[in-house]
């Protein structure tokens, strides 16, 4: 079964043409229109991707993003009409997985949206055994680190950093590198790397798992675990 794509859009316009161009591609579709209708939606119908604007009538999309990550790690590309790199900061660092900007060209989107499932596919495909380093387990076939045998509530793209530097324990990676491995098909910004791994740290530290993720100054992150 093709995948589900929920989009979630006010303007009825912007939202019927990509709609149009989604099941062009052969995705299902559904949609909702304010913040209440995409959660509803999202509970009901567990889809395989969110196209979420971020400027909702009533709850807004920075704000129905956090509870789909509370819940899950379902795929999300924010739509906005912002520009302002703190916006696309603020979205990422929520755990969306890209995001577009308007006015955009629509076959930009399904672009972006085919990248963003290949790489959730890919993931969950990947049968290399887990890794280990310390206390911190990645198991790239399951989709799932655990920290002393509980499991992380990491978003797609934080988990693709995490096991990326888990391949390689003790080397440093560059932003460049982890941007690539993590969003290799997006044009976000190098801090978004940042922004990305400074929630992977808060997460880690709650978990007991702090001092595993290092900052290298000048270069960019390495994982390691004390000796």
């Amino acid at each position: 079964m093709s995948a589900l794509i929920l989009i979630v859009e006010d303007e009825p316009q912007l939202a019927e043409v990509l709609e149009a161009y989604a099941r062009q591609e052969g995705y299902r579709t559904e949609r909702a229109a304010d913040g209440n209708a995409a959660l509803h939606a999202f509970r009901a119908l567990n889809p395989d991707l969110i196209l979420l604007d971020i400027m909702l009538p009533g709850r807004s999309g920075l704000d129905v993003l956090r509870t789909v990550r509370g819940d899950g790690a379902t795929p999300v590309i924010l739509v906005t009409a912002r520009a302002e790199e703190t916006d696309q900061i603020v979205g990422l660092e929520l755990g969306a997985d890209d995001y577009v900007v308007k006015p955009f060209r629509p076959r930009e989107v399904m672009a972006r949206v085919r990248a963003v499932l290949r790489r959730a596919g890919a993931a969950l495909e990947d049968t290399e055994r887990p890794v280990r380093v310390g206390p911190l387990e990645v198991d790239r076939r399951g989709f799932v680190a655990r920290v002393h045998g509980e499991p992380l509530n990491l978003t797609p793209a934080e988990f693709r950093l995490l096991s990326q530097l888990a391949e390689s324990p003790g080397r440093a990676f560059s932003r460049e590198e982890l941007l690539a491995a993590a969003l290799p098909d997006s044009d976000a910004l190098e801090r978004v790397v940042d922004a990305h791994l400074a929630s992977v740290r808060r997460k880690l530290d709650a978990a007991q798992g702090g001092g595993l993720l290092h900052t290298v100054r000048g270069v960019g992150y390495r994982l390691e675990a004390s000796p």
